[in-house]
């Protein structure tokens, strides 16, 4: 552990300093809760208390982030440019003998990167990740026994090894050097310590450790697991509340999403977030149940940003469609090439999907749906009945066979899913859906759940051969992380 002396310089009054103080240590805990109101009342008492310190001018930042990041308002983003600019100047200032004039830098440099993300301005967020990443690893030079430095070069180190083949300019430019077991070794390495800044930032920490280990390691059963038996806060720390419920979302959990955002404390003074109701929204269509447009059309109302408003207004269309009232689906279709961005996969997805015109078949919709939510058995019975020569169109055929391989997968019926997913490969290669490459991607999980690596790389390197269709750059990332993770990388 870093003794105190080179931590902190011992300032005068008014002197540029860095004191991760009792009061800024518990406003912290409160930001990443997103506590935010708390938050600031604590940190504007520590500037009257101690005004040269640059800890709460730095944890000022968590609360512009979680702001502008969650709910995406671009009325706010002018002013955050102005204070994020002047916090870096204001952390430069402080002592070079402490890590935290590295480290500030770093995290505002990595919640830059990603608001930058979130505005499109991909460029941009390359060079401030890279910024970060630089600061974070020369912070790791100086003061080598500092474990926060960890956090984020591992974080970044993992992110950087599975930028797919679109953004392979970005992957460049950034320069980072590393692995996914290189990465996830730091970001373990970081949580195993327990001297007082590791303990500090554990939230933190475990929120980019368990969403890395969810989405490029795959171990969805490890991360629940872990969150269980850890007894993470979801109910009062809405970090976790948002973690645990997206992944559930992700992993065909839907019930248990709605479950976990239901549950959450409804205490006054924590940041308020239509992405709750847009994971409500998901979570009901997934069972066609009749709160599905209450969720959706508020979270369209009041959501100020565009991530997922194309998404949201395809997820409305849908409702709309099988409950038979093809006028609102007509018009929500229309407004998904007026609304939102197009940065997100799922947002291209349905711009794509509207331009096209083409409705979905219903039966085949639905199966889709109740397969996302994890009701596997409803949806095999919703498609009873059905094969492919009730279908003339090769995307039709190619989908029922990808849906029923997810189903079967769903049902942990792994032989039969590899036969529907080798099917939906071979009849799907030339089209533009994403059911052929989805496919080899979970063929490819099955034989490495199997230990069958050779099998697994096989399947994982067809899901990246295929071109041009929908999904592309994400599932490309999870085909290079199983690459990676069946070579021991």
């Amino acid at each position: 552990m870093l003794p105190a002396v080179l931590l902190f310089a011992v300032p005068g009054y008014g002197q540029k300093h860095f004191d991760f103080s009792p009061g800024c240590r518990q406003a912290y805990r409160a930001i990443v809760q997103l506590r935010l109101e708390e938050g600031e009342r604590l940190l504007t008492a520590e500037r009257k208390r101690d005004p040269g310190n640059l800890i709460p001018d730095f944890l000022g930042n968590y609360i512009d982030f979680f702001q502008l990041f969650f709910n995406e308002n671009a009325a706010d983003y002018p002013a955050v440019k102005v204070r994020m600019e002047r916090r870096l100047g204001s952390m430069a200032d402080g002592p070079e003998s402490s890590p935290y004039s590295l480290f500030t830098r770093s995290v505002i440099h990595f919640q830059w990167a990603a608001i930058k993300v979130k505005l499109g301005s991909n460029l941009d967020a390359g060079l401030e990740f890279r910024r970060s990443f630089l600061e974070s690893q020369a912070c790791r030079q100086k003061f080598p026994s500092f474990g926060p430095a960890l956090m984020l070069s591992g974080a970044m180190k993992v992110v950087a090894s599975t930028i797919p083949d679109g953004y392979k300019w970005l992957s460049n430019l950034l320069g980072i050097r590393g692995s996914v077991k290189e990465g996830m070794g730091e970001l373990g390495q970081f949580l195993g310590m327990d001297d007082e800044w590791s303990v500090l930032f554990r939230d933190e920490a475990t929120f980019y450790y368990l969403y890395l280990q969810f989405y490029i390691l795959n171990q969805h059963e490890q991360v629940f697991a872990y969150i269980r038996r850890q007894n993470l806060d979801i109910r009062n720390n809405y970090l976790y509340t948002y973690l645990y419920a997206n992944l559930c979302i992700n992993d065909q959990q839907s019930a248990l999403a709605a479950q976990i955002i239901e549950g959450r404390s409804k205490a006054p003074g924590y940041l308020d977030m239509p992405v709750w109701d847009l994971e409500l929204g998901y979570a009901a269509l997934n069972h066609l149940e009749p709160g599905t447009p209450v969720y959706l059309e508020r979270f369209l109302q009041r959501f100020k940003g565009r991530f997922y408003v194309k998404d949201a207004l395809e997820k409305l269309s849908w409702y709309y469609y099988l409950k038979g009232n093809q006028g609102a689906a007509d018009s929500l279709r229309r407004e998904v090439t007026r609304r939102g961005s197009a940065e997100a996969d799922a947002d291209r997805q349905a711009l794509a999907a509207a331009r096209k015109g083409m409705w979905p078949d219903k039966v085949l919709l639905q199966a889709r749906l109740l397969t996302d939510g994890g009701y596997f058995t409803e949806a095999l019975r919703s498609l009873q009945g059905v094969s492919t020569s009730s279908y003339t169109r090769p995307e039709e055929r190619c989908e029922l066979a990808y849906r029923l391989g997810r189903i079967y997968d769903g049902l942990a019926r792994k032989d039969d899913a590899i036969t529907a997913y080798l099917t939906t490969i071979k009849t799907g290669a030339g089209l533009r859906e994403y059911y052929a490459a989805r496919a080899a991607l979970q063929a490819g999980y099955i034989y490495e759940g199997r230990g069958d690596c050779e099998r697994a790389v096989e399947f994982f390197q067809k899901c990246l051969s295929l071109k041009d269709h929908d999904y592309k750059n994400s599932l490309d990332q999870r085909a290079k992380a199983g690459i990676a993770r069946c070579a021991g990388q």
